[in-house]
């Protein structure tokens, strides 16, 4: 049975459109912070998993949403996962917190260039077929072989895949290291599929606060009713 300060290494699935995940990376950087966990960052594709029959699949759009920042990260892992990291991070923020479009190429090679690294990676990414079926093998992986259905999914050494913790704001901190623990201990127990705690008024509205940048930024419609 794993421990929590017996867990090294992780890996953490993604989509940078994702709200919820990115709280839930902000948390997960806090506790390597912490206890130098490595973190083996995933793709996930909320827009494959929601996609409806007559629609473009995501690697069929010359860009799409979180698919193509997705490929950029895919890239960016052939070489360096401290850029993917960086990646993610950068994307997250411009989105969820500034309200801006990793999504958009003008936007993209900023955050490629606000990283440290050549903004020309985003035509390379795009321009590469290959970056499309990286992005698919993990997220099929996530969806067939997981049970995914959606992010953040969390994975350590002998345990099951967990979908979350879904938590906002991400506690930083002892507040950080004492979830972990939970999460871990959690993920224990192969039989536990789900514990949630139902969202008030009082909840929703201060969801709807926070994530007001990312609401004000999409072009999307969500299929999440009422949480987002």
């Amino acid at each position: 049975m794993t421990n929590s300060s017996d867990v090294k290494k992780i890996e953490f699935y993604f989509d940078t459109m994702c709200p919820y995940a990115y709280q839930t990376s902000l948390w997960i950087r806090d506790v390597r912070r912490q206890n130098g966990i490595e973190i083996d960052w995933k793709f996930f594709s909320l827009e494959e998993i929601n996609h409806e029959e007559g629609m473009k699949h995501p690697w069929e759009r010359d860009i799409a949403y979180g698919w193509t920042p997705l490929r950029v990260a895919a890239y960016l892992r052939r070489t360096s996962m401290d850029n993917v990291d960086n990646w993610y991070a950068a994307c997250g923020k411009a989105l969820h917190y500034d309200g801006r479009r990793p999504y958009e190429p003008e936007t993209g090679r900023e955050l490629l260039k606000e990283i440290g690294v050549d903004p020309a990676i985003w035509d390379a990414a795009l321009a590469d077929p290959t970056t499309h079926d990286e992005v698919k093998a993990d997220h099929d992986h996530a969806v067939n072989d997981l049970g995914a259905f959606g992010v953040p999914v969390i994975i350590a050494a002998d345990t099951r895949a967990m979908f979350g913790p879904v938590v906002l704001p991400a506690p930083m901190g002892d507040e950080a290291m004492e979830l972990w623990d939970i999460t871990i201990r959690a993920a224990k127990f192969p039989g536990l599929y789900e514990l949630k705690r139902p969202k008030t008024g009082d909840d929703l509205r201060y969801i709807g606060a926070v994530f007001s940048p990312y609401f004000n930024a999409r072009e999307w419609q969500t299929v999440m009713n009422p949480a987002l």
